[in-house]
């Protein structure tokens, strides 16, 4: 019985034994696997092996960023916040200068348009013998420069009284009298201030005619330049509606000085309704002076204006109009005479605007169209800068002509 008991025991002791070293066995080959390099992956067909790093990755693929220190927690970066909204620059609002004296400063421009006035008859005056047909050139080059042939009498009636009466061709002396002949006729007495002031609890109110092409919203655009230079709060109305890009040009102009523009959207709408429209804005903001442009249109066609007219009555329903500004064109010469006629007598014209004066010898224009109408011319414009538009000044314009 105890051999039988001593055998069992040794049997124990061996499966022990075996189970220890089966045991250690398979720890040796567990760790001998974490120290193997892994396999290299195999490279895909028709790409050397070498070529596997470098093979572009899909689009499935996402590249993450390692933690910086082993076991810390990757850092994730913060989405950039959304850029604000590019909000353009408010357009800076121009100032422009003070327009007083303005003509003086472009008499140089002026003088070289009106050259052959001055030049012209100096040299033929200044001959030391004037004879019928020496007076009689003196006529035609008066008469080309359109000054009219009643005004064109007159001065050389003058003219021919003071060289028989003094005896003299002595060209400064010549130029004397003729400055003040010509100043004479210009009639510098004549009332040309611009109705830019409130009347009581409105705002002056202009309303700005002419015919197609003269340049009439430039005008309305360039003569708000000059009352914003005199500190007076302006309202424009685009009552052009017949021209697409009337009412958009004003508005530009308006913008440049800080002038707002009532206008409709509308192609063909009622002119009379916006020129309405613009006047109510101006009295309820209180402005200084509104401007209304409109349509171009031909004085020979009876139906536009009758049109004009209605929009002057309308106007009048709610203010008196203080300015009608017929705008005409320097170079039309005697065609232009005959349009400020018909147009005085639809809308009662109070002031004349030349336009184009620069470059043309027809300075006379300006004393025919006020014999013709009885009112002063009061701008002219120079040139296509925006302030090149001028109160007219008797003196300077003269001075331009015979200096």
């Amino acid at each position: 019985m105890a051999d039988v008991d001593t055998v069992l025991i040794y049997v124990v002791i061996g499966v022990a034994i075996l189970a220890g070293a089966v045991a250690y066995g398979v720890s040796l080959v567990r760790g001998r696997g974490r120290t193997l390099e892994r396999e290299a992956p195999r490279a895909a067909p028709g790409l050397p092996a070498e070529d596997l790093d470098r093979r572009p990755p899909t689009e499935s693929t996402e590249t993450v960023t390692p933690p910086a220190t082993p076991g810390a927690p990757a850092e994730v970066e913060e989405a950039p916040a959304p850029p604000a909204p590019t909000v353009p620059p408010e357009p800076a609002v121009e100032r422009p200068e003070s327009a007083r004296g303005r003509l003086q400063r472009l008499r140089a421009r002026l003088a070289r348009s009106n050259s052959t006035i001055g030049q012209g008859l100096l040299a033929l005056l200044s001959r030391g013998r004037l004879d019928e047909e020496a007076w009689e050139e003196v006529e035609d080059t008066l008469i080309s420069s359109d000054l009219g042939v009643e005004a064109t009498t007159e001065l050389v009636e003058s003219l021919r009284t003071r060289v028989k009466v003094d005896g003299t061709t002595d060209e400064a002396t010549v130029r004397d009298w003729l400055r003040e002949d010509l100043l004479a006729l210009v009639q510098p007495g004549m009332d040309r201030r611009i109705a830019s002031s409130r009347v009581g609890d409105r705002p002056a109110v202009i309303l700005v005619v002419g015919v197609n092409g003269t340049g009439k919203t430039t005008t309305v655009g360039k003569l708000a330049r000059v009352l914003v230079a005199e500190d007076r709060e302006v309202l424009l109305g685009a009552a052009d509606t017949f021209r697409a890009a009337a009412a958009d040009q004003l508005e530009t102009w308006g913008a440049r000085v800080g002038v707002a523009t009532v206008r409709s959207h509308k192609d063909g709408a009622d002119p009379a309704a916006v020129a309405f429209d613009a006047v109510k804005a101006g009295i309820e903001e209180e402005v200084d002076v509104v401007i209304i442009d409109t349509a171009g249109r031909l004085h020979n066609k009876v139906g536009l204006m009758d049109e004009l007219g209605k929009v002057k009555r309308v106007i009048e329903k709610q203010s008196e109009i203080d300015e009608v500004l017929l705008v005409l064109d320097a170079t039309t010469g005697q065609n232009g005479l005959q349009q400020a006629k018909v147009f005085s007598e639809a809308v009662d014209v109070t002031g004349i605007v030349l336009t184009k004066l620069d470059g043309t010898a027809k300075g006379g224009i300006v004393v025919a169209v006020q014999r013709q109408l009885g009112v002063p011319v009061k701008l002219v414009g120079l040139g296509e800068g925006p302030d090149d538009l001028a109160p007219f000044d008797p003196e300077a314009f003269v001075d331009a002509i015979v200096m």
